[in-house]
């Protein structure tokens, strides 16, 4: 069995995470809100706010538009824990890694995760390409504005993306 490290404030203390979901294989909806029902009910944890629905062109990949959202979730999980857990939603969505950027059922990233700066092997947060994608910064922006330059969401203004409005309770 895996150990499980809880986050700096010590266990049961929750930490707010951002996270970034996408999908654009199958019900990319659908998919999106499975994920959603999944970490909501995970033990401890809450989704605090969760952002429109967005459609998006593919940035470096081909394939069909993507269906975007970030959602806020206060965890008692350390980072990678979360980071495990949401592999494993994304596992039982059909996820496959064929190639870097590949065409996905479902993905879900670690955006951020409270303040805290994590350069791993496995995991690094912020996310290294967040301030480089409109579909994680608008969406992050409308439910966390101020965890979002306004620079860097003006120099991502030319990448396709629309807002399709609420789609979680």
């Amino acid at each position: 069995m895996a150990a499980v490290s809880f986050p700096a404030g010590g266990p049961g203390t929750p930490v707010s995470a951002w996270i970034g979901l996408g999908a654009n294989l199958g019900d990319a909806r659908a998919a999106l809100l499975g994920a959603l029902d999944a970490m909501a009910r995970w033990p401890g944890s809450r989704l605090l706010r969760v952002s429109s629905l967005y459609r998006s062109a593919p940035v470096d990949a081909g394939g069909p538009d993507y269906w975007n959202a970030v959602a806020e979730l206060a965890t008692p999980l350390a980072a990678i824990d979360l980071l495990h857990a949401l592999q494993a939603i994304e596992q039982a969505a059909g996820r496959e890694r064929p190639y870097r950027n590949a065409p996905r059922t479902l993905d879900l990233d670690v955006l951020l995760y409270g303040d805290e700066r994590i350069d791993t092997p496995e995991l690094t947060v912020p996310h290294p390409r967040m301030g480089e994608r409109a579909f994680v910064l608008q969406p992050l922006a409308e439910i966390a504005p101020g965890r979002v330059e306004p620079a860097r969401l003006a120099a991502v203004q030319s990448q396709r993306i629309e807002r399709l409005g609420p789609f979680w309770p």
